[in-house]
């Protein structure tokens, strides 16, 4: 899909270029989501600088992320965005300056694109220039990440809650789910944050964006956002790990309390078996064969032998 924003528009218009196709004057943002390859083509001959293929877009050397090439700068950074099953994961996408005019590339559906593109509709100034678009984008984007990360943050105290409840039916299989699914977001986020990063401190050096002042305060502003956010998303994974680590720990303490049930209820139980044992041995001569009242004096043997057991265990605190 390509889509254009002009210069004081309130929203992108999508466009399907034919031949003699042009680009208008006015254009400040040209986005390509998931583009084929005529529309590649055509905003290539717009422009007149080529377009990173999604190969290209994939690799991780800063190199083949953050360059320069007849005129135009490059910056490609993995942002967050949702999976096919709905979790979040990150992809690559790449913001083009081509003089006045930013080109973005784009292979899924993102979140920080869609609330800047309902700004728009509120902040015609986000869309003077390129460079404006650019730094509005990536305002939208940081933005993204503190809104994931803090959502993240609530979920993994709604985790330490159920942890150290006292529940005792409490299942910890679905809080190991949960907790698992909150390290999968804080480890994309902190990915995301570490690509946005190195790509606002390129893009801070870039000679089409530094020469504005007011453009390098936003962008030195956004650097420490995402250093605060990346401290943020350390202290989320040291949680995450002392929960894991107090989840494994109750685990092991219910488990040994049940082990500690069956170790009692073994040695109560020896001293009956052995009575039971002993005279259920069918010898010609024993005592109490022929005794009438043998039956009885064997179970309540075996009943006293059970209860001293057990209230020795109870004075000792075991029980």
């Amino acid at each position: 899909m390509l889509k254009i924003l002009r210069r004081n528009a309130k929203e992108l218009d999508i466009v399907k270029p034919g031949p003699g196709w042009t680009l208008p004057e006015d254009t400040v943002w040209i986005e390509l989501i998931d583009p084929t390859r005529d529309e590649e083509l055509a905003i290539e001959k717009a422009v007149g600088v080529d377009m990173p293929t999604r190969d290209e877009m994939t690799e991780i050397e800063p190199s083949s992320r953050l360059y320069k090439d007849r005129g135009a700068t490059y910056m490609t950074a993995s942002v967050l965005c949702k999976s096919a099953s709905g979790r979040v994961a990150t992809d690559p996408m790449t913001f083009v300056l081509v003089g006045d005019v930013l080109v973005t590339i784009r292979y899924v559906e993102s979140k920080a694109f869609e609330l800047f593109e309902g700004d728009l509709k509120r902040q015609q100034e986000l869309c003077v220039s390129g460079v404006s678009t650019f730094l509005g984008l990536l305002e939208s984007t940081v933005d993204r990440l503190a809104d994931v990360l803090e959502l993240t943050g609530k979920e993994v105290e709604a985790v330490a809650d159920d942890i150290f409840s006292d529940d005792k039916g409490r299942k910890f299989r679905p809080l190991l789910h949960r907790l698992a699914r909150c390290q999968k977001s804080e480890a994309r986020s902190r990915e995301s944050l570490v690509s946005v990063g190195r790509l606002i401190g390129f893009a801070a050096l870039a000679d089409q964006i530094t020469p504005r002042s007011e453009a390098k305060a936003q962008l030195d502003s956004m650097l420490r956002d995402v250093q605060a956010l990346a401290d943020h998303a350390t202290h989320l994974s040291d949680e995450m790990t002392f929960l894991l680590d107090a989840a494994t720990g109750l685990i092991n303490v219910e488990q040994n309390d049940i082990m500690k049930i069956f170790s009692v209820a073994a040695v109560l139980l020896m001293p009956p078996t052995l009575i039971a044992g002993v005279y259920g041995m069918n010898f010609k001569h024993m005592p109490e064969l022929n005794w009438v009242y043998g039956y009885p004096f064997a179970l309540g043997l075996m009943l006293v032998s059970f209860l001293v057991p057990v209230v020795w265990f109870r004075r000792k605190g075991w029980l």
